[in-house]
């Protein structure tokens, strides 16, 4: 049993540095009107849903947890909704997303910009800023039913 656990602890971890994957979160929040939650970053252009990378050890639903505090000072008060998993070949050919819908949320007060995050707001599905990305708009289509999950980010 010890060498058979020894064994597969040193296969993964070959596996890790010859290739490695790396595993992101997003998470689409919308308030009571049916507007979304963006994020603008300090060091990407664009508006994006909320999200971030998933940490070694963490699930992914802690990390997307996690990330809505961290970038929109937003708790979740019901598991979110897991949507689908996302080959995003725009960051790397290793790289995926877990996308989420979140159901009720409170907001603990308005997101400050800080040195990761310019701005942050809730809009309109019919008035997205010019500059959302063309994944986050693909997305929103999906959930809106009006075409079926590319699953490419």
């Amino acid at each position: 049993m010890f060498l058979e656990k020894f064994l597969l602890r040193a296969l993964h971890g070959v596996h890790l540095v010859a290739r490695p994957v790396t595993l992101g979160v997003r998470g689409a929040v919308f308030d009571e009107a049916g507007r979304v939650f963006l994020v603008r970053h300090t060091y990407v252009s664009g508006w994006h849903m909320p999200g971030g990378g998933v940490d070694p050890g963490e699930a992914a639903v802690d990390a997307l947890r996690r990330e809505l505090l961290e970038e929109g000072n937003l708790e979740l008060v019901d598991p979110p909704q897991l949507v689908a998993v996302y080959f995003n070949r725009n960051a790397s050919n290793r790289d995926h997303v877990v996308f989420y819908r979140c159901g009720a949320f409170r907001q603990t007060g308005p997101k400050a910009p800080d040195a990761e995050i310019a701005a942050t707001g809730f809009f309109a599905l019919d008035a997205l800023p010019d500059d959302t990305t063309a994944g986050t708009r693909r997305r929103l289509s999906e959930l809106r039913g009006d075409g079926p999950i590319d699953l490419h980010w």
